[in-house]
């Protein structure tokens, strides 16, 4: 790099790549939209799946935004941005990770546009930022608040059951286990789980704790066999073969300490002389064992779960007593069992009463598949609850729990805030109609950056035509000429390939929180890409760099692996 008075000075290590201005931000979109354009076939109820293959082998076939880019194992920086604005919504409503990436890659085409114009890039930011807070705003108007009940009763349960049933058939519709037989008890097993764990907030609405809805997975059978237990699914076994394997009217003490005799934490060496004292040494060990299983057997439980290791000797005693054990309990397991089962998690032996214990039902070791599973079931007032999928392969297991996630995350959303739009393309319709209009109030040439943000939230109905195999230019401006008569609901109904003039009336809705989030994230996500105007790309490692001539992609795509 060139110094004052022509003095050459280098600042920067030797063989670091440099591109700047208008190059680097070119190429920062190409790729960016290179990403978009991977993910758009698979946005929709009839989006299409992509099989993706890592570097083990192992295969995922997916039409879930969020999988597909952690999965892909994305190099290019600016790509990078996408991916991490795509987690991001999954993380906060896991739902429309598809819709973001998408939605980004249409706005920084849209820009490029704007870019040739000779439009500077910070006003096609600030104008994408006013089209953002507008859309907001319009997404409030549009939107309509849908009764949630109080769900401690019978009839407010029922009717907030009704309330979130198209919410959740909406969702689980883009999803491969969306066949007619299987649907219906999906959506039922959902809600179900949700409003279990579903605790009121001081302002009315309802927070859901996901955490609380364990999904355990085990092959075999069908996905028609996939059950919700009103409890806890634990995947281990019975310690020791003379436990029994089944207790009713279980008293469950939930501990957090070795049934062990611990060894000393410094190095200790004990000196032995005789065969006595090794018998000594060991009746001490088995005393202090029957010591701690006698103590827990006092305050009347018959059911021990214990996060840490449970002796052999220990495990011969509980045996005796007639108590049934699992030992190597997960942490989120305990936690999910005292919320379960209204005990509490014990940390040490000595301080465990009768009041620390949880009460079931029954307390099963159940053979599921091949493998032994112990079933925790019938608790007072379950605030954890299992669901049990079933399948006939690992592929199908994984997607349906993608599925479930996405469901489940529809209804924490709406139940935190109760309010939906219309889905199949109408909103964005809307939103691009009100923001054209809106664009005239804006001065300079910020109005053509809110302009292009219409376009590009336009560019998902075209998206969502092509998948139904409608014509994408027909159909957006069919949709138009809907929205400017006021039929502010009408969009397509991708399933059966046809426009329609109230998506409400065939299940087809949005959370509120979904869309807003998804518009947040991309304005975000392509306003960051606009402001780098310089890219200064280290040298890899040699490490790195036989790495990647050994696993690099073939065809020469360049030195960010296909999305240069």
């Amino acid at each position: 790099m060139a110094g004052v008075y022509g003095v050459p000075v280098v600042i920067l290590k030797e063989g670091t790549k440099r591109s700047y201005g208008r190059e680097a931000l070119r190429s920062n979109i190409v790729a960016a939209r290179a990403l978009a354009e991977v993910l758009r076939t698979s946005l929709g109820p009839r989006g299409l799946d992509k099989m993706l293959v890592d570097s083990f082998g192992d295969i995922t076939v997916t039409n879930d935004g969020a999988t597909i880019v952690k999965e892909m194992e994305v190099q290019h920086p600016a790509a990078k941005l996408l991916v991490e604005s795509a987690k991001a919504v999954d993380a906060e409503v896991g739902d429309g990770t598809t819709s973001v990436v998408v939605l980004a890659g249409d706005l920084l085409d849209k820009a490029e546009a704007l870019l040739d114009q000779n439009i500077h890039p910070t006003i096609i930011i600030e104008g994408f930022k006013k089209a953002q807070t507008q859309a907001l705003k319009i997404l409030d108007e549009i939107g309509y608040k849908i009764e949630i009940g109080d769900i401690s009763t019978a009839e407010g349960r029922e009717k907030t059951k009704k309330a979130l049933y198209d919410v959740v058939y909406s969702t689980l519709a883009s999803k491969y286990i969306a066949t007619p037989d299987l649907i219906q008890s999906m959506v039922d097993m959902t809600i179900e789980a949700a409003l279990r764990a579903a605790e009121k907030r001081p302002d009315g609405t309802y927070n859901v704790r996901l955490d609380n809805i364990k999904i355990e997975k085990k092959k075999g059978a069908s996905l028609s066999e996939t059950k919700l237990i009103d409890g806890i699914v634990l995947d281990k076994e019975v310690v020791h073969p003379g436990m029994p394997k089944r207790v009713e009217k279980a008293k469950i003490a939930l501990i957090d300490a070795p049934l062990e005799v611990e060894k000393p934490e410094i190095t200790a060496k004990i000196n032995i002389t005789s065969p006595e004292q090794i018998k000594m040494f060991l009746d001490e060990e088995t005393k202090m064992l029957k010591e701690m299983v006698e103590k827990i057997a006092a305050t009347g439980a018959n059911v021990v779960i214990c996060q840490k290791g449970i002796d052999d000797v220990a495990q011969h005693f509980l045996a005796k007593k007639g108590i049934l054990a699992v030992r190597r309990v997960k942490r989120s397991d305990m936690e999910k069992l005292e919320r379960a089962t209204g005990g509490k998690i014990v940390t040490s032996i000595r301080d465990l009463t009768p009041n620390d214990l949880g009460y079931a039902e029954i307390v099963e070791e159940r053979r599921v598949g091949n493998d032994k599973m112990v079933f925790i079931e019938g608790c007072k007032n379950p605030k954890a609850v299992t669901i049990l999928i079933r399948g006939s392969s690992d592929m199908i297991l994984d997607d349906t729990e993608r599925s479930f996630h996405d469901a489940l995350h529809a209804v924490r959303n709406v139940l935190r805030d109760p309010k939906i739009v219309p889905g199949g393309g109408a909103a964005e319709v809307e939103l691009a109609l009100r923001l054209r209009k809106w664009s005239e109030s804006v001065g300079g040439k910020e109005q053509l950056a809110v302009q292009a943000f219409a376009d590009a939230l336009e560019e998902i109905v075209s998206v969502l035509a092509q998948t139904a195999g409608l014509d994408p230019i027909e159909a957006v401006m069919e949709l138009r000429s809907l929205h400017s008569q006021g039929k502010i609901n009408a969009g397509i109904d991708v399933m059966n390939g046809k426009i329609v003039e109230d998506v409400t009336k065939i299940n087809v809705i949005d959370p509120v929180m979904v869309k807003k989030q998804v518009i947040k994230a991309a304005a975000e996500a392509a306003a960051a890409v606009l402001k780098v105007d310089d890219v200064i790309a280290a040298t890899p490692s040699k490490k790195e760099e036989e790495k990647g001539s050994k696993g690099g992609m073939p065809g020469g795509y360049g030195e960010y692996g296909g999305l240069e």
